[in-house]
């Protein structure tokens, strides 16, 4: 049995009001260019994403049955379809979209109110296919590059934190100290695989499994390229009963501890105080020294920002601590705290400071990012538009336009074809910047922007190591 989804082709993937679109645009006009930026929401953002919408979405013929079925849908919901393009589309190219898509190179960081992504039709008959993509395109990238700009946010956060206060490395720790616990709170498959993988870009622990496959097929390796260790929920530790919870916290010890290797157990079921301090740190304490590996003790209630503290401080005072030359306390290796629950941009500095001014290290503690990571963010979050901003006639002259509403400057669009460079300013320090196309054969500049896609065909496709080390910039 076929899935819907599978019934959906490019024809259906849009806007109902883009089926009338065709004959709206000026008489003559043969060519329609569109951009794709993030407009704001934050200074800077990463671009990810786009190779994984075209293999899904790009890649995949129209076919006569498609027309067929979009006709049906789209003359009985009230619209006039084009029935002559999608034929032309079907019978000259075999079904795949006649465009070129340019795009800057994913992970790259870059300032925000910047061109991302360029798109044009390459027949001058289907001047109107442009601005249709516009709806499952800007979903394609919006999406995975909103989770990556937040996940390195917090990175930056995070990295700044251990700074400050541990002894160790950062690069040999920070990798794994925000994890994806965000799976079962997406809303659906697709939407997990995306900002699972978003979140990969920037850090290697995860618990969206799906996530995996997706960077296995989307961006070419055999190689997976995120970890999760053993781990307890409620109903492994409640099923024991109230009074055995120090037995099955015990089970955990004999199941997983051992040399080398890492297991969490969440230790909140019914009184995270008294598991910390009598059942871990007194009756557990001497086994879990002694059985190598490092247990990770989770909180999973109470307030965010004080209950993991609290946890650490117990258990400094139960487990022993060092202090480390930046004068923070550090809890023995085979020791540790990672709080699931409740981290948030909003929540995530403000535990950070608390464990900084409570004296403590925050190599101690890992967090689990669920909803706040896959699901918290919408299109606004980062204001992604794509707007049209140059047509062409049969005089072959681009023309640009664009909008520029009084009552939001903010929605201001950019005029014309638009080229992306990096340039040096002030201290010669680097910034990108948007230009006219033109600029770069008149100066000699470098379009960041690369042909990605043209009529059916992925011209570039980008490693997922080689994404990861463009998003390190300036982290």
């Amino acid at each position: 049995m076929k899935t819907v989804l599978s019934l959906i082709s490019a024809i259906i993937r849009t806007d109902s009001y883009k089926f009338s679109q065709w004959v709206q645009y000026p008489a003559g006009t043969e060519y329609v260019s569109s951009y794709i930026e993030s407009r704001g929401g934050e200074d800077e953002s990463v671009f990810f994403g786009l190779q994984a919408f075209m293999k899904d979405y790009l890649t995949t013929p129209i076919t006569m049955k498609d027309v067929d079925r979009a006709e049906k849908i789209v003359t009985a919901h009230g619209l006039p379809f084009n029935r002559e393009g999608w034929e032309i589309i079907v019978n000259e190219y075999n079904g795949m979209l006649p465009v070129e898509i340019e795009a800057v190179p994913e992970g790259t960081v870059m300032p925000t109110h910047n061109v991302q992504v360029q798109v044009v039709n390459t027949d001058p008959r289907l001047w109107w296919l442009t601005s249709y993509l516009e709806t499952a395109l800007l979903r394609g990238v919006w999406y995975p590059s909103t989770v990556a700009t937040k996940s390195r946010k917090m990175k930056k956060l995070i990295k700044a934190a251990l700074e400050k206060t541990s002894d160790v490395p950062v690069d040999a720790q920070i990798n794994f100290k925000l994890h994806d616990f965000g799976a079962r709170g997406a809303s659906s498959t697709e939407t997990a695989i995306l900002g699972g993988m978003a979140h990969l870009v920037n850090f290697m622990g995860t618990d969206t499994a799906e996530a995996l496959v997706g960077v296995m097929e989307y961006y070419n390796t055999d190689e997976v390229v995120g970890f999760s260790i053993p781990a307890s929920e409620h109903s492994t530790i409640t099923s024991w009963g109230r009074e055995n919870e120090v037995k099955a916290f015990e089970n955990m010890i004999d199941q997983f501890a051992g040399e080398g290797k890492l297991y969490a157990c969440v230790s909140d079921s019914f009184d995270i105080y008294k598991a910390c301090s009598e059942l871990w740190g007194t009756a557990l304490k001497d086994k879990i020294i002694n059985s190598g590996g490092t247990l990770v003790v989770r909180p999973d209630s109470g307030d965010p920002t004080i209950v993991p503290i609290e946890v650490l401080e117990i258990l400094l005072e139960k487990f022993g601590y060092t202090v480390n030359s930046k004068g923070f306390k550090v809890l023995p290796s085979y020791i540790r705290v990672i709080q699931g629950d409740g981290i948030s941009e909003k929540s995530l500095p403000i535990i950070l400071e608390n464990i900084i001014s409570a004296g403590i290290s925050v190599e101690n503690i890992a967090f689990g990012m669920g909803g706040g990571l896959l699901q918290a963010w919408n299109r606004d979050t980062l204001k992604y538009a794509m707007k049209a901003s140059a047509l062409k006639g049969p005089d072959g002259v681009w023309r640009g336009f664009s909008k520029d509403p009084i009552s939001d400057r903010g929605k201001k669009s950019k005029e014309g074809r638009l080229a992306l460079v990096k340039e040096h300013g002030l201290g010669n320090a680097p910034y990108i910047r948007t230009v006219p196309e033109d600029y770069i054969a008149e100066f000699g500049a470098t379009n960041l922007l690369r042909p990605v896609f043209k009529n059916g065909m992925i011209l570039i496709e980008d490693t997922f190591a080689a994404i990861r080390e463009r998003a390190k910039e300036g982290v």
